[in-house]
């Protein structure tokens, strides 16, 4: 059994497909499919049954599809290991960042970074921070920001920044003016909210139900500037954090605070036991040294 038999059956019973998979690995299907066999007949046992309109794998292909995906894992971060040691201070860094995150302290830190290690190449990939942690679990991406609190049994996490979100209301609503809100008192108002696969949703909803009343959902959307629009044209209220706030127009709607103190606390993520390459870990050292605690 060769490396390039383990990894081509890897890719088919990924995705469930011959011919999908030759498009990944780049060659055509009757090798794709030679290559299998051989992996067959060379251990004796038949690994992918074949007859129906989809490719199903037997019970030894389960086995044999698990155990590759810990092999091929272990020679990716053997060669990653091998690269840093040839190639110090170069690479390139997955970074899994919601859009909501993004325009808040990342630019600034981002040049910061390229500044001090203008070889290491961050590629962004954008997504809600539920999502972020399973990615991130999944290996797609090196470290990811998602709100806090996490699973310790699977995440390294490093605290970033901590807020309280505030409420956002039309300028002429009858509460504007005021200094502080509870949230028992938006029980009646329509609110505007991140999709459903943002963390930012799931708080709210959560502390709205504790409060005692569930959530008129009026409208949803993964832009903070247009749901600030929303609300400035008078179609419902919406919670932020500070920082987002600081961004919004004042001429346009009135910012308050919540008596009920709802925590927002961004934090960075890495799978545990997990190979961290050395462009990772020197951005998560610039990021610790230069800007932890910037709330």
């Amino acid at each position: 059994m060769d490396v390039r038999q383990l990894q081509y059956f890897y890719e088919v019973a990924k995705q469930k497909s011959f011919t999908k998979a030759a498009e990944v690995l780049h060659i055509s299907q009757p090798s794709l499919s030679k290559m299998v066999k051989s992996l067959e007949d060379e251990i004796g046992i038949k690994l992918i049954d074949r007859s129906g309109k989809r490719i199903q794998l037997t019970d030894a292909g389960e086995i044999v599809f698990q155990q590759a995906e810990v092999v091929l894992s272990s020679l990716n971060d053997l060669s990653n290991s091998l690269y840093d040691l040839m190639n110090l201070k170069r690479g390139t860094i997955k970074f899994g960042i919601p859009p909501i995150i993004g325009t808040l302290f990342f630019p600034r830190i981002m040049k910061s970074f390229r500044d001090s290690y203008p070889l290491i190449h961050i590629q962004m990939i954008e997504f809600g921070a539920k999502k972020m942690e399973r990615i991130v679990e999944q290996g797609e991406v090196d470290v990811g920001v998602v709100l806090l609190p996490v699973d310790d049994a699977k995440f390294e996490f490093i605290p970033f920044a901590k807020e309280k979100l505030q409420v956002v209301m039309p300028k002429k609503h009858s509460f504007s003016g005021r200094k502080f809100v509870s949230l028992a008192e938006l029980k009646d108002e329509s609110f505007i909210m991140f999709h459903e696969d943002f963390s930012m949703h799931e708080i709210i909803y959560n502390e709205c139900l504790r409060a005692g009343f569930q959530p008129n959902i009026a409208y949803t959307s993964s832009q903070w500037d247009f749901i600030g629009e929303m609300v400035a044209a008078n179609l419902g209220i919406a919670l932020f954090p500070q920082s987002i706030c600081q961004k919004l127009n004042h001429d346009h709607v009135s910012i308050i605070d919540l008596d009920d103190i709802i925590p927002w606390e961004l934090g960075l993520i890495i799978k545990k036991d997990r190979y961290i390459s050395i462009a990772t870990k020197a951005f998560l050292d610039h990021l610790r040294s230069n800007f932890l605690g910037l709330s």
